[in-house]
């Protein structure tokens, strides 16, 4: 059975806007959000966190972060039907970058982070535990955000090369 090459063209096109979207989110982060939230005082760097973090969570930030969950294996195992052995191997690499370096890393890190700061009550916390939970919390965050940042990128360049062998 043969593949057309229209189809795998076209879902690895959607693979590529799908971790273009994902990695420029966190390259954004990391360029801009974290290094203004980090020259705010404490409760207001809490507090605006805690917005952002239930901001992100919406139908747009889902087609993306978890879009690639699909598109990716769908574009490598669609490469691998269609006999075109160098896409397949950078849309494997792709596909197991995205999953341990973005999915796994924000799941893992992130977002045990997020929840956390989620249960602060900025407003009525005593400057000193301020001052504490976001040396727990901003550290570590902006570390993970890094790796992902930079998983996410390679993710992106891997499609990106992969879509020249199709």
């Amino acid at each position: 059975m043969s593949m057309d090459p229209t189809f795998l063209q076209l879902i690895t096109g959607i693979t590529c806007l799908l971790t273009g979207l994902v990695a420029g989110l966190f390259y954004s982060y990391s360029c801009s959000v974290t290094g203004g939230l980090g020259k705010l005082p404490a409760r207001e760097y809490l507090t605006a966190f805690q917005a952002i973090n239930k901001a992100i969570l919406n139908p747009w930030f889902f087609a993306g972060f978890l879009g690639c969950l699909v598109a990716l294996p769908l574009s490598t195992w669609l490469a691998y039907r269609g006999g075109v052995q160098d896409a397949f191997h950078l849309l494997l690499a792709s596909s197991a970058v995205y999953l341990f370096g973005v999915f796994g890393v924000t799941i893992l890190g992130n977002v045990p982070l997020n929840e956390h700061v989620a249960t602060l009550q900025a407003d009525t916390l005593p400057e000193e535990e301020l001052a504490e939970e976001r040396s727990l919390f901003e550290r570590p965050w902006n570390k993970y955000n890094r790796i992902r940042t930079v998983a996410s990128t390679i993710s992106f360049l891997l499609v990106i090369l992969a879509i020249t062998w199709l």
